[in-house]
């Protein structure tokens, strides 16, 4: 029986040959979001002597007895895999995958895949094919026992099958069965029943697939993991992505905070919608980059679908009030709205930190969720993680604009309801009071009401103690994690330069320059082509980092990038520039 989708054997000459494929019986649902097959033929092309090759099927002769062939998406053209694939440099690999050289060959999966796992740098000691063999040889070899329960850690987490046939889906059971027994510190894991399902699609057997599945577990690659292993990983991982959507979807970001009470329970579902939310043909797109790249490579996905989110409903505006539903629906129906390539095109054209400043905001959102209660063995949330804005009261913003205003702080701080620690009403107008009653926290909250009605505020980073270190009392500090804001007439956020045009730090003067007028203003800068941007100060001493915002990222001088706010007796300096 051939199984369509993988290529022939070489044979002389080179020839081509077209099989017909079965059609699906009338009715028959294919699938959520999968393509369904007609009866055109599935043309496979052999040649004999060349620089590109489709992967002979002696190398992976079990694979596909998982798939039902009348769900699979039918290749749309003949892949192009150069023969010395496996010893490009990485950096060239990463194009291949990027480009899709091996999108439409699921014979060139089947034998790239388990290669790719294999060069995965993971513990000495790592469950393998052979490990599985015994372990589901003693849980499954009992003639008694009828009924396995699946693991604790996959309570609440969906368990895609996509094109599996029934076959398939008992073997991707038994599998996460077995990785339960052998990997008991996993607690809460929703992207790996995803990630077994879709490599077995190209496994040869339940065995390899197992291995693969364990190796990405076991990988301790620095700052470049594959899968969080617990609720605290998987919640650190939902608040960095509300932190880059923050900072790289900004009207996404607002659509959002306006339609949503808690922004940061729709990010809790970023990673739903690639896995199982794209379609296959989608899926594993994705899923040939992140092999080589991963979990960031999740992050830009997530990212330009929000981007494309946000574009699709500009024109008409949301259709109801649960946007968590109308995300799922839209990511359902990707291909409505953008093919797998733009996708990929627009993932990789957004500009995101490095991996490290990444995994080093995962730790800080780690570290502030651990202050909260979560632990790593606890397998779903205690409470409810959400800022509570019902009693919320001020006479300054609604508590409406206070949720957009908490929308927009890093979502590590954006855990903790708000404290008020200064108001003139009830402290008077004194400079010396205000930083009396703020020294000692950080980070804080500053909202203005002016006496026309507008609403403006910043976001400070850092303790106000910091002003007098050294003995001086009107030097700059803070870090790039700053920024000013507007509240009304107009909700806007105005952030550092250099988060969002990175490249305008190679234009930075070395040299001190004059200071600033002590005044609170977005950037007016003439370095900066958008006033919606927070400008550098002068360097005039050192301080402290954000954690994902390092120096070397910006190309800047230590000195210029701690220097955002400022106070003395006569005022306050938050921002540069007008």
């Amino acid at each position: 029986m051939l199984q369509v989708g993988l290529s022939l054997p070489r044979s002389p000459g080179g020839a081509a040959a077209a099989f017909p494929m079965a059609e699906p019986a009338a009715g028959e649902d294919s699938g959520t979001g999968r393509e369904v097959l007609g009866s055109s033929p599935v043309t496979i092309v052999v040649t004999s002597e060349a620089d590109t090759w489709d992967i002979d099927t002696s190398s992976c002769l079990g694979c596909g007895q998982f798939v039902d062939w009348d769900k699979m998406p039918e290749p749309q053209q003949p892949a192009q895999i150069p023969r010395d694939v496996l010893d490009r440099p990485p950096k060239e690999l990463k194009r291949l995958a990027r480009e899709g050289c091996w999108g439409w060959s699921h014979g060139g999966r089947a034998w790239l895949y388990p290669r790719l796992i294999q060069r995965v740098s993971c513990r000495l000691v790592t469950p393998d094919a052979l490990v599985y063999r015994d372990v589901a040889a003693r849980l499954f070899g009992k003639p008694s026992v009828s009924s396995h329960p699946l693991p604790e850690f996959l309570e609440g987490c969906p368990m895609p099958t996509y094109c599996l046939n029934p076959h398939g889906v008992t073997a991707l059971k038994k599998i996460l069965i077995c990785v339960g027994d052998l990997f008991p510190d996993i607690t809460h894991s929703p992207l790996l029943p995803a990630l077994a399902a879709l490599l077995l699609h190209y496994s040869e057997d339940e065995a390899q697939c197992f291995e693969s599945v364990s190796r990405l577990i076991a990988s301790n690659a620095p700052h470049a993991g594959y899968i969080d292993q617990s609720f605290l990983a998987h919640q650190a991982s939902c608040m960095t992505f509300g932190d880059l959507a923050n900072k790289h979807c900004p009207a996404a970001h607002r659509l959002i905070a306006s339609a949503a009470e808690n922004v940061l329970e729709v990010y809790s579902e970023w990673l739903s919608w690639l896995f199982p939310g794209l379609p296959f043909g989608y899926a594993v797109r994705v899923l040939d980059v992140f092999l080589l790249e991963g979990q960031k490579v999740l992050y830009r996905i997530a990212l330009a679908l929000l981007k494309q989110f946000r574009l699709s409903v500009a024109p008409a505006g949301l259709q109801g009030s649960d946007i968590k539903a109308e995300l799922q629906a839209f990511v359902r129906n990707i291909a409505q709205h953008v093919t797998v390539d733009k996708l990929l095109e627009r993932a990789f054209g957004i500009r995101l930190f490095s991996r490290k400043e990444i995994w080093l905001l995962q730790m800080a959102n780690r570290k502030a969720l651990m202050e909260r209660g979560i632990t790593v063995v606890q397998r779903r949330p205690c409470f409810h993680l959400a800022v509570d804005m019902q009693n919320f009261s001020s006479s300054i913003v609604t508590a409406q604009e206070m949720r957009l205003v908490w929308s927009w702080i890093p979502e590590r701080f954006s855990l903790f309801p708000p404290l008020l620690l200064f108001s003139t009403s009830e402290d008077g107008c004194s400079l010396q009071r205000f930083y009396t009653c703020c020294e000692g926290y950080e980070p804080t909250v500053l909202l203005i009401k002016t006496t026309e009605g507008e609403v403006c505020g910043a976001f400070l980073s850092s303790d106000w103690s910091e002003r007098k270190k050294n003995g001086v009392t009107s030097g700059f500090f803070g870090t790039g994690e700053c920024f000013v804001f507007t509240v009304r007439p107009e909700a806007e956020r105005y952030e550092w330069v250099f988060i969002k045009k990175p490249e305008l730090a190679k234009a930075v003067p070395r040299s001190p320059s004059p200071a600033p007028e002590p005044r609170l203003s977005p950037s007016r800068d003439s370095r900066s082509p958008s006033p919606n941007h927070l400008a550098v100060p002068s360097p005039q001493r050192r301080g402290r980092l954000s954690p994902f915002l390092a120096i070397r990222h910006f190309l800047l001088p230590s000195k210029t990038a701690s220097m955002f706010m400022a106070g003395s007796r006569d005022g306050i300096v938050i921002g540069k520039g007008g």
